[in-house]
């Protein structure tokens, strides 16, 4: 890092609050697409007892910091986004990273599935599943999981059911 990131950084982190919480998550857009991402974490890693990374996985993350905990996202075909994947990524699973598909409907959950059982995700990391609003009812989504015994943890818009999905700002 040049001394010119380096100002920039100590500049945004004295313009931080001072943490109520230990968690600073890096989010929006693609933050692997950024440049200076890398540094941003470790930067924030000073300050943070834990940074996690949110990405598409469309980007590479083996430059990632091992502390940083990642959210990777795998599109699924119903995304219509499921050639951005970039699967040179399982490669650098560990155990702080979360592997989440969002599932539109039965065949996205189906490839899910296979997925997950082709790169024995479930052994390397935690293995999230969820569904896009108004195209898939949690229930169903949830009696699959069962059905299938799939280690897997449902995750649900929590915002959405709180404040509805149209509420932007929380």
């Amino acid at each position: 890092m040049d001394s010119g990131q380096t100002k920039v950084f100590q500049t945004i982190l004295e313009e931080l609050p001072q943490p109520i919480t230990p968690i600073a998550l890096v989010t929006g857009g693609e933050p692997l697409a950024q440049r200076n991402c890398i540094a941003l974490l470790e930067a924030l890693l000073s300050v943070y007892a834990h940074v996690q990374l949110e990405t598409a996985g469309a980007h590479d993350i083996s430059k990632v910091p091992a502390q940083v905990a990642i959210i990777l996202d795998i599109k699924t075909p119903g995304s219509g986004e499921v050639e951005r994947n970039r699967w040179q990524n399982m490669q650098h699973l560990r155990s702080n990273t979360e592997i989440k598909f969002v599932l539109t409907n039965h065949d996205d959950y189906v490839w899910a599935k296979d997925i997950i059982h082709q790169y024995d995700l479930a052994n390397k990391c935690v293995v999230l599943m969820s569904c896009t609003w108004g195209s898939l009812n949690p229930k169903d989504l949830a009696a699959w999981i069962v059905e299938d015994n799939l280690p897997v943890r449902l995750q649900l818009q929590l915002h959405k059911y709180i404040w509805s999905a149209e509420k932007t700002g929380v």
